[in-house]
């Protein structure tokens, strides 16, 4: 005879025996009877939460530190991508070293993946401006400039001698050259000065090239006007022999 309201039944989907004094398991919080109370028992999908054991590595086989709650797995492959000390770890981090740049993501590539607005380097699944909150290319612009100044400064024999004029203009602090102009205008005029400035090198070195081509084709003139008259002396002189030949006495 049973008690439909003392005890409970079993949560096995095999048993669902009325146990009067049940167990609840402490992973899963499940009702189970005296015969599936252990983890084991009933399969307990939660088990790992009460595991204390410290997974070992599978290459270098060092203990993995692995938070309560955390399943070993994800603990172990964290370890072998960042940490483990072994050949093949090694060798696979080198070659995976493309680091997405979107936040929150740690996704790594064999190839570089460059977004052509911010020029930052993303994962294929950020790869497009839409799924990495791009910054469009005036971030791209702004990060260029400071790396190309940081490289400036950090690069050895870059300290050049100046005129007065540009220690004057050095001496300014930086609201005095920008005066009421945003930060974007600022980097507008000087991109802008920068790129007139190159060109107006490029249009001096391409007149020195012409000056030079120039003093090439006159010297060549010359040298074929010069061989020009000496083969004209020589047909003259052969022709003069050849007359004297001729002549004849009477």
């Amino acid at each position: 005879m049973e008690f439909p309201g003392l005890g409970e039944h079993c949560s096995e989907s095999t048993c669902h025996k009325l146990d009067f004094l049940p167990v609840k398991c402490d992973a899963c919080e499940k009702i189970f009877c005296h015969s599936h109370m252990h983890y084991s028992a009933h399969s307990c999908p939660s088990a790992y939460k009460k595991d204390v054991q410290v997974p070992v590595c599978p290459l270098c086989n060092a203990p993995v530190p692995t938070k309560r709650g955390v399943q070993p797995d994800i603990s172990v492959g964290a370890h072998i991508d960042n940490n483990c000390k072994s050949d093949t770890a090694v060798n696979r981090r080198k070659v995976f070293s493309n680091r997405c740049s979107a936040k929150g993501c740690k996704t790594k590539e064999m190839i570089p993946v460059d977004c052509s607005e911010c020029l930052l380097n993303f994962c294929l699944k950020h790869r497009h401006p839409a799924d990495h909150q791009c910054g469009g290319k005036a971030a791209g612009l702004r990060r260029k400039a400071a790396d190309a100044a940081q490289a400036r400064q950090s690069g050895p024999g870059t300290r050049k001698n100046v005129s007065a004029s540009s220690s004057r203009i050095t001496s300014k602090t930086l609201a005095d050259v920008q005066g009421s102009m945003s930060e974007d205008e600022a980097l507008a005029r000087a991109l802008a000065a920068s790129m007139q400035e190159s060109s107006s090198r490029s249009v001096q070195v391409a007149s020195l090239d012409q000056e030079g081509q120039e003093e090439a084709d006159l010297a060549l003139a010359r040298a074929l006007a010069e061989s020009e008259r000496m083969h004209q002396n020589s047909q003259q002189a052969q022709a003069a022999g050849g007359s004297r030949d001729k002549c004849v006495l009477s």
